[in-house]
């Protein structure tokens, strides 16, 4: 039988879509999997909705904070729950091809690996594509702590899949944003190593107006997460961020 993968997802008024990204995991070849959700008190009719979802599903595992907390502390609880020996994320306005959980997991498996991320695609609020494939010609398919401090690596927290228990504290930093890129260097900075899956497997939603998309805040966080989380120096901080404004800039 295959392994069980809990699938990690905080939701916060995502009513609009979270259908649909139930539909894409109810479409999955891959049938071995929970799903855990934690939502972040959405004003709109989120938990409504994910409490219609688990009545159809008993795979369907939902948590509501109590208080708004933010991502880090709701995708903390799913990982708490989680009893998967392999977790996926996926972000609630995300979608997912039919075929991602089985491809990943087989390409873990054959290779004995314990953290892979896939190519994904643009897709706007409509979900039509708006670009190409995300990282199918990039020719490096491994990624150490160094090359993610520099954002070498294009890697979208819906494409991503580890092994459970990779590392002995699995929480991600109590961030508001930009948690799950401090949670990957958590992982890597203890001899790990990120495999690239070079398929586009997953749809990553456009939103506008998401705090995720301003480059100024993201610019800050990064700048953060480099002096505040990885204590790194000010000389390392500056080379590693000039080498992300570089990417940033050319690479969108």
């Amino acid at each position: 039988m295959n392994p069980k993968v809990s699938i990690i997802t905080a939701t916060y008024n995502s009513a609009e879509f979270i259908e649909a990204l139930f539909a894409c995991l109810l479409n999955q070849t891959y049938e071995n999997w929970e799903w855990l959700i934690t939502d972040d008190c959405s004003k709109d009719n989120t938990w409504s909705l994910l409490e219609r979802i688990a009545a159809q599903d008993l795979r369907v595992c939902i948590k509501k904070n109590i208080v708004n907390q933010g991502a880090a502390v709701s995708r903390n609880e799913s990982l708490r729950r989680a009893k998967g020996e392999y977790l996926a994320f996926v972000d609630s306005d995300d979608l997912w091809h039919p075929d991602k959980l089985s491809k990943q997991i087989a390409f873990m498996r054959e290779n004995n690996y314990q953290f892979t991320f896939t190519a994904y695609r643009l897709i706007n609020e409509q979900g039509i594509v708006l670009n190409k494939k995300i990282d199918l010609k990039n020719k490096q398919t491994s990624f150490t702590y160094s090359d993610m401090l520099c954002k070498r690596a294009t890697l979208g927290c819906s494409t991503v899949v580890i092994k459970n228990g990779i590392i002995s504290d699995m929480t991600m930093p109590l961030l508001r944003t930009g948690q799950d890129y401090a949670f990957w260097l958590k992982i890597l900075k203890q001899h790990k190593t990120a495999y690239l899956l070079q398929e586009c497997l997953t749809d990553y939603r456009i939103v506008q107006n998401s705090i995720s998309r301003n480059k100024f805040k993201k610019a800050a966080r990064q700048w953060q997460i480099y002096r505040d989380v990885e204590k790194l120096n000010f000389i390392k901080t500056i080379y590693s961020f000039v080498n992300y404004a570089y990417r940033a800039v050319f690479r969108g």
